[in-house]
């Protein structure tokens, strides 16, 4: 059985037209896209039958396609990032917020950090010229959509320690994905 995470409740204007679950090294992997691009993104840690029961939950009367052509960038990149290797996932088109939005702003500015670099919470507020809102930058980054795609992952507390992972597999997961990209520093 599927628990649903924070990703935001799909209204029908935002359905998503299409999702995929895909093999990675460390578990299926799944994401849902519509028109301009992906619209979410679960990181490994369901069963595939169970992460494509949660793909067509959220998205409601989006088609399943594993072969699809919108997802061959995004599946090829999360393969390789979780066999090890360095990649960039600028070229995965995402329906990001408005960049006039304060979340859009914030997930802009995230998706600039570096593989294997990480920043505070904090840092990544100045970036957005709000150096009072490391808290709510923390909050936007919570209900980030698009992890490892936006690598909130790589935004932790300024004294080091770890922040938080809202993805299925919380801190844990997110510890293990800086620890993959630092060892190949």
């Amino acid at each position: 059985m599927f628990v649903p995470y924070a990703c935001g409740m799909v209204t029908p204007k935002a359905q998503a037209h299409s999702f995929a679950v895909w093999a990675t090294a460390w578990g299926p992997m799944g994401a849902a896209a519509g028109a301009k691009g992906i619209r979410s993104i679960v990181l490994p840690h369901y069963r595939a039958d169970e992460l494509a029961e949660l793909l067509a939950w959220e998205h409601g009367g989006a088609e399943r396609d594993d072969a699809g052509s919108r997802f061959a960038t995004l599946i090829d990149l999360s393969r390789r990032y979780f066999n090890g290797q360095s990649v960039d996932f600028t070229s995965v088109a995402c329906e990001l917020p408005s960049e006039k939005t304060f979340a859009g702003k914030v997930l802009r500015a995230c998706r600039d950090i570096p593989y294997a670099r990480t920043i505070s919470y904090g840092e990544l507020a100045l970036r957005i010229g709000r150096s009072d809102a490391a808290r709510a930058v923390a909050a936007a980054l919570g209900k980030n959509p698009f992890p490892l795609v936006v690598p909130c992952h790589r935004v932790t507390y300024s004294d080091g320690r770890i922040g938080g992972f809202s993805a299925p597999g919380g801190t844990q997961l997110k510890q293990r994905m800086i620890a993959i990209e630092a060892s190949l520093l």
